[in-house]
């Protein structure tokens, strides 16, 4: 029986029509009043946290590469959206909107820099390396009294991240980075992770997609930063330090690496625990602990391993399953004819 496949175009209009509705459904429930201001403070950081996860993911799962300084370049998309959104330039949503642009372009910038002659490392040199960046980056912005206001901290910053806003950027980094992925420059970048001798020696240039790479998710980070600083009102140096980073590689590791959409899913949880779990007060950290060995010890690959969320699939097998039924039921009317 031949295969149904769902055509291209009805592909994209199911897939747009979801993300409306999502959009629609959750400004709904936040601005109702439904959730607790806790609540709505979790929402909002599941989805800077979900830019986070995934743009690192297209570093670390889809490059192969292990970069340890992702929250150096949060801090400076933070950095750069805060100073530039109190400086009041621009009308309130034309701020906003170049504000968290600026933020990505400056924190490409910075990932370029440090990736040009970081990514000619390996392995954990390159983690090292790249985490010793991170460590600068922050001890520039305490520095930096004059600029940053050092170690009190960037206050009175406007609250720009709500919820559409979040999310918005969260919908948009996942689908810019699934395209990139789709297209030929992300089969090069497969290919650098898969082998990266044999990719060089087919003719792709390695370094440049790697640099490209590491770009665009410092790109993607400084988006996140700025919509933390969006989301806090006020920035603090600490904030910024390697835990920040070793937790949003944790994310994307328990996620699985390769996964956008388990970056998606881990992103939510681990977001999501420590209110979930805030009746266990003292032995909340240890819980947390304890889930995260047993996923690494019974699903070492992480929650999805490479696998990625495809609704369209799942929609054709759906229907082929369902068409297959009915052919078995006509098959077995005849038969009984």
């Amino acid at each position: 029986m031949k295969q149904t496949t769902i055509p291209m175009p009805v592909r994209y209009l199911i897939n747009t029509l979801l993300i409306v509705a999502f959009l629609v459904v959750g400004y709904l429930v936040t601005q109702s009043g439904m959730l607790a201001r806790a609540q709505n403070q979790i929402v909002i950081q599941v989805g800077f946290f979900i830019i986070l996860a995934v743009s690192l993911n297209l570093a670390t799962g889809y490059l192969g590469q292990l970069p340890l300084g992702h929250a150096g370049f949060m801090a400076v998309g933070a950095y750069t959206a805060g100073i530039f959104w109190r400086a009041g330039l621009l009308p309130s949503d034309a701020s906003m909107v170049v504000g968290i642009l600026l933020a990505g372009l400056v924190a490409a910038v910075f990932g370029v820099l440090i990736g040009i002659p970081a990514l000619r490392l390996r392995g954990d040199y390159l983690a090292i390396i790249t985490l010793g960046f991170g460590e600068i980056i922050r001890v520039l912005i305490i520095n930096l009294d004059f600029i940053t206001n050092g170690a009190r901290g960037l206050q009175g910053i406007p609250r720009y991240s709500t919820f559409l806003v979040v999310y918005i950027c969260a919908i948009t980094t996942c689908v810019v980075i699934h395209l990139l992925m789709k297209s030929r420059h992300g089969r090069a970048i497969l290919s650098i992770r898969e082998n990266e001798i044999a990719a060089e020696s087919c003719g792709i240039n390695t370094t440049y997609y790697k640099v490209m790479g590491f770009a665009v998710s410092a790109f993607f980070g400084g988006i996140a930063g700025a919509l933390f600083a969006g989301n806090l009102g006020i920035l603090e140096p600490g904030s910024f330090d390697f835990m920040m980073s070793i937790n949003i590689l944790m994310i994307v590791v328990l996620g699985g690496m390769g996964s956008m959409a388990g970056s998606v899913i881990a992103a939510a949880v681990l977001t999501s625990l420590p209110l979930l779990m805030q009746a266990l007060a003292q032995w909340r950290m240890v819980i947390y602990a304890l889930m995260l060995i047993m996923v690494m010890i019974f699903k070492p690959t992480g929650l999805l391993g490479t696998y990625d969320f495809s609704l369209s699939k799942i929609l054709e097998k759906l229907v082929n399953r369902v068409r297959a039924g009915k052919k078995k039921k006509t098959q077995g009317g005849e038969d009984l004819d």
